[in-house]
């Protein structure tokens, strides 16, 4: 069953993230900070075990980006991340942003290709006429 995760969902979120050693150093308390700063955050229970969850930051008309998709490693080829994307795809609070977008790791790709999304080409046209290449960047702390 799919259902909006809230701030209280931070607990079984934090053991969702354990599944994963990227995400393993979460705590519950961060988790439950980034749910509350999350304007959609989409999880999938059975019974009573969240098995999958993403959440989506967005500014309800232009951008959406899709974050923190997980789908419990033992349950992982039992649709579960298909039902979840298309959750969020149909989510009554992203139906008026024009672009839902992620990034993922390059060996993903073909399975979001399989759900809908596809590659965004890194070159763009600018108003002067032309076209430029897009570059991704991060912000590096130092310390």
């Amino acid at each position: 069953m799919a259902r909006d995760l809230t701030p209280a969902d931070a607990p079984a979120l934090t053991d969702l993230y354990g599944d994963y050693e990227w995400w393993a150093d979460r705590d519950v308390e961060e988790v439950r900070r980034a749910l509350s700063g999350t304007e959609v955050a989409v999880g999938i229970e059975e019974g009573d075990e969240l098995v999958a969850a993403a959440r989506v930051l967005t500014d309800g008309v232009y951008y959406a980006n899709v974050f923190d998709v997980i789908v419990a490693s033992e349950r992982r080829g039992e649709g579960f991340g298909r039902t979840l994307l298309e959750t969020l795809v149909d989510h009554p609070d992203l139906a008026e942003v024009v672009g839902l977008s992620l990034l993922c790791r390059r060996g993903l790709v073909p399975y979001y290709e399989s759900v809908g999304f596809e590659c965004f080409d890194p070159e763009i046209e600018v108003p002067e006429g032309e076209s430029e290449e897009l570059v991704r960047m991060t912000y590096r702390q130092e310390g």
